[in-house]
């Protein structure tokens, strides 16, 4: 059968379209010129962004909540370095991703001349897979593979580079097709074993991480919990697995070891950890005394090795897969005996209380500025059970892994692998592309906002209402936080300041407004969401309540 010749740029497109991708989030340069302007006759929206850096993170936050690839684009040299960021974040956060990058001709690359540079080396470590095309035949078996690897459990970034004079040749070849791949089910003895261990157990505990949130895993985990009885506690990137409203649900733990959620899980003898990275909260922070406890870890892959986190059974597969295998276990042994549930989930109710009324103790403060608690009680009654919020990195993404609470999976987007400044607010734009009926709102501190603001109005051109909201303090004030917990209560200068926000806004053409008043805030969400455009939504924060979080929970004492 005879394979029609085409330029090697439009059959890279054509392999792109088989892949399913609906966005391409980039900047052209001269070296990717030919990839660029075949996408002007593809039905791929290539989505134009002020800065590589917010491209990727655009694609990172699509691929987190759709299960697809995002896809982001750069040139060579100064274009592959600032993507750099974003792809690591997508890498350590899990998130499907693949990086195309353009290179020089390859008749220089083997000298010293503009702008060349090893790319694929830098990105080697940040990445699953990163690979150049070496002739315009092997586009389609180099494409397909970047998405498969990048897709496949665990999801991660992958890099493709397309030299200049590569992407002009015409090639006799046709994109592969894209095909999924079935992941494999869990060992059966694991099964049993984890079986034997949840039934022998005194005081359980469900901690629900990363790899809970997507696919099945969240609904299968949920049937595990209802069905035995045990409670579940989320890491920041697990919000949602479990629903806030629903008994089972203990909150969040990764703030501080002296929290309520660390108190449950210290007096748990079996810890089952479902999709639990432990780049999310490391075991030596929640698991102090690791030989009183049992691990049954149940992942995508076995558990990596740490001394804080000892497992009995590596339940290794895809985790609804797992979740349901041993739910079928469990019924088959104890469903007819009417022993189901195996454990009290009311023994925890006061506890849950306890951390609900915590959460709400602030919601009639009228003091200003206005303290993080009070903000994000307001905001819990404007945002929807599937609306997404966003968090940026700094003292906030703290306040907002422990009081934000969520109904649904993936609709609490955090940097916790790699943490990275500049992430919600292009990644917001991501999240308002994979879903444009649903509100999304990106709260960031006045540090990390500014690092990537230039994509507003990237937003603004797409008319997209995401919200910007920006907590002002004009400290780095995480840093301030750790400072002071560490050194005495003193820290070093870290005062900046900050542009007027409403001006600000205007600058961009959109909405903004700067709060002045308690009461001004929850009627400015709403009409922020009313929106055409994106809008800013500035606040100041009162964080003296940071110290006083800290020795609050440090004085923490709490009887089950």
């Amino acid at each position: 059968m005879s394979v029609k010749e085409m330029k090697a740029s439009d059959l890279f497109v054509r392999c792109l379209e088989e892949e399913g991708v609906e966005y391409i989030f980039g900047l052209p340069g001269e070296e990717n010129a030919d990839l660029v302007m075949s996408l002007r006759g593809s039905r791929i929206k290539f989505v134009l962004c002020r800065h590589e850096q917010a491209a990727a993170f655009m694609a990172d936050v699509y691929g987190r909540l759709t299960g697809k690839a995002g896809v982001c684009l750069g040139t060579l040299g100064p274009g592959a370095t600032n993507l750099v960021t974003g792809v690591a974040d997508a890498n350590m956060d899990r998130a499907p991703l693949v990086a195309l990058i353009g290179q020089a001709d390859t008749r220089r690359l083997h000298k010293e001349s503009h702008q060349n540079m090893d790319a694929i080396a830098m990105y080697r470590p940040i990445t699953k897979w990163a690979q150049t095309i070496t002739h315009p035949g092997n586009i389609p078996e180099v494409v397909r593979k970047a998405f498969k690897l990048a897709e496949a459990e665990k999801p991660g970034a992958t890099v493709i580079e397309l030299p200049e004079d590569l992407a002009k040749r015409p090639v006799p070849a046709s994109p592969m097709p894209a095909m999924k791949t079935r992941r494999p089910a869990a060992d059966h003895k694991a099964v049993r074993m984890a079986v034997d261990i949840i039934a022998k157990a005194k005081n359980p505990m469900i901690l629900a991480g990363n790899g809970a949130v997507r696919k099945r895993a969240s609904k299968q985990l949920r049937r595990l919990a209802r069905k035995t009885g045990i409670p579940v506690i989320n890491t920041f990137m697990g919000k949602g697995a479990v629903a806030r409203s629903d008994r089972h649900c203990l909150f969040t733990i990764g703030l501080q070891a002296k929290d309520y959620a660390n108190h449950a899980i210290d007096r748990a003898d079996v810890v089952i950890a479902v999709g639990y990275d432990l780049v999310e909260y490391s075991p030596g922070a929640w698991n102090k005394t690791p030989e009183n406890k049992k691990i049954v870890h149940i992942d995508f892959w076995p558990a990596e090795v740490d001394s804080a986190y000892p497992v009995a059974v590596d339940v290794a597969g895809d985790v609804a897969d797992a979740l349901w295998q041993i739910n079928e276990e469990i019924n088959r042994r104890f469903a007819q005996k009417g022993k189901l549930p195996l454990f009290r989930i009311g023994n925890w109710s006061k506890l849950r209380q306890k951390i609900e009324d915590d959460f709400a103790m602030e919601k009639d403060d009228r003091s200003f500025p206005m303290k993080p608690q009070k903000i994000l009680y307001d905001l819990r009654q404007v945002m929807g059970p599937e609306d997404i919020l966003l968090s940026d990195v700094g003292a906030h993404k703290m306040w907002v892994s422990r009081y934000w609470q969520c109904e649904e999976p993936n609709t609490c987007m955090i940097s916790n692998g790699f943490c990275s400044m500049g992430f919600a607010l292009p990644g917001s734009i991501g999240a308002k592309a994979a879903y444009p009926d649903r509100r999304v709102l990106s709260i960031n501190g006045d540090a990390g906002f500014l690092m990537n603001v230039q994509d507003l109005e990237t937003a603004a051109r797409l008319g997209q209402n995401i919200v910007a909201m920006v907590w002002c303090d004009g400290e780095y004030g995480l840093i301030k936080w750790k400072q002071q917990n560490n050194f005495a209560g003193q820290h070093s200068d870290l005062k900046f300041n900050n542009p007027d926000f409403e001006h600000l806004a205007k600058a961009f053409g959109i909405w903004g407004k700067t709060i002045r008043k308690p009461e001004e805030l929850v009627p400015a969400l709403k009409r922020a969401f009313q929106q055409k455009g994106p809008a800013i939504i500035a606040v100041p924060v009162d964080y003296s309540e940071n110290v006083k979080l800290t020795r609050r929970l440090g004085e923490l004492q709490l009887t089950i």
